[in-house]
Formats: C-alpha cells, structure tokens, sequence
C-alpha cells in the first residue's frame, strides 16, 4: 500500500477534493470526481470517474474497499427485464450528502441521495436510485433500475422491499455520518 492516496487525471479533468475531506492512503480518484467538505474515501477504495462524472456531497463516508464506478452511453446494453437500454449520455454516479457506503461496497453508475445508508459488501447497479433516508441492508444487491423510497429498508439478491425504517434506524445515519466526519478529521491531523 501506498503511503498516499492515489489522484489521477484522466483526459486532462483532474479530481476536485476539498480540503476538509481524507483520502486515505492507498484509496484512487480518478478523472471526474468531486469529493465535498468532511467527506472521507477510506484504504482500499477506487472511484474511478473516467467514462462519466462522479459527485459526492459534503460529510459522506465511502468505506474500505468500496469501489465507485459510472457508466458511458457507448454501448447499449439491457439492465434487466423492462429497464430499458443506457441512456445516450449514460448513467453518472451521484451521492449526496451525510451517506454512509459500508465496506466492500459496489456504486456502479446510480444515486444514492442524501441522508441514505448503503450496507456492507451491497452492490447498486446502473440507474438505481436510493432516495434521502432510504437503506440498502448489508450483502444486498439493487438491481438496476429500483428504487429504494424514502424510509425503507430493502435488503436481499436480489433486494426486495423489507421493511420500513423506524425513527431510531434513520437516527442512526446521521450518527454514522458525524461519526466518520470527525474519524476523517482525526486522520487529517486537524
């Protein structure tokens, strides 16, 4: 591993990081990527905005081993049945603010709104959305093209509706997301 993080340019765009934010060492941005305020992009992680943008908001935590990643309008391809082809300009991938991504996780051209929980080693899939206070449970894979609403839980392979979240489950989130801030913070050195 690397004593730094690895910030590349790719066609000349190179990653925009504030200055708040960690990068760890050994975690790759590539190409276009911004990164916002007290968000942090944990060791091991690639986020690789190369055929389409990438945007995280401000105190998103991205954990080890997370892997980030869009999707070009190149090439046509079916999402699964009645999703439809990759639109002409693809899919970009879009986090908001105070998400938490658990480790070992897979964002792969999708959005995942402010205030959302993506479990560990889960994976959301092209033109999947999970709207603000929304949960995608540990090992769970959102396929392409659903919707996780507001409030609910969704968990399994492929993940399927669960449960709604209670107000102590959605408290947890922004927990999560203060805890990490002030993690990345301690790691600055700040």
């Amino acid at each position: 591993m690397t004593d730094k993080p690895i910030i590349l340019p790719y066609r000349g765009i190179m990653p925009k990081i504030d200055p708040s934010a960690f990068i760890a060492p050994g975690a790759v941005v590539i190409g276009d990527v911004e990164i916002g305020p007290e968000s942090s992009i944990w060791f091991g992680c690639v986020v690789r905005g190369d055929v389409n943008v990438i945007r995280i908001g401000a105190r998103t935590n991205i954990q080890d081993g997370t892997v980030i990643h869009v999707a070009s309008g190149l090439q046509p391809a079916r999402m699964g049945a009645g999703a439809g082809k990759i639109p002409e300009g693809g899919y970009p991938t879009i986090i908001g603010d105070n998400v938490t991504v658990g480790h070992m996780t897979l964002l792969h051209a999708c959005m995942v709104e402010s205030n959302a929980f993506v479990g560990m080693k889960s994976a959301v899939m092209d033109g999947a959305k999970i709207e603000s206070g929304g949960m995608l449970a540990a090992g769970a894979l959102l396929t392409a093209g659903k919707t996780i609403g507001k409030g609910q839980l969704w968990a399994g392979s492929p993940a399927k509706f669960w449960r709604d979240l209670t107000p102590d489950d959605i408290a947890q989130f922004d927990l999560r997301a203060s805890q990490y801030a002030d993690l990345g913070r301690e790691y600055r050195g700040s």
